[in-house]
């Protein structure tokens, strides 16, 4: 357990908010000229594995922020 603060903790909250802010602005601005005229239904399922994504490297990241590495294990 860390015991001081770390400059990654900030600076990684910030880089995740750009990061998601940069990444909602893409799919609000691209996806819909693609799958505007499809069923909703398609486009639901689209719009939700979208909003999801965003969470596979998440798990690395917050490991990186709290111990500095990139791998787990060690």
């Amino acid at each position: 357990m860390r015991t001081e603060p770390t400059w990654r903790i900030p600076f990684g909250m910030l880089m995740l908010l750009i990061g998601l802010a940069v990444y909602a602005i893409v799919i609000a601005r691209y996806v819909p000229g693609i799958v505007g005229g499809w069923h909703p239904a398609f486009q639901t399922i689209v719009y939700i594995a979208l909003g999801l994504a965003w969470l596979l490297p998440l798990g690395r990241f917050l490991q990186w922020m709290e111990t500095g590495r990139w791998k787990r294990g060690d």
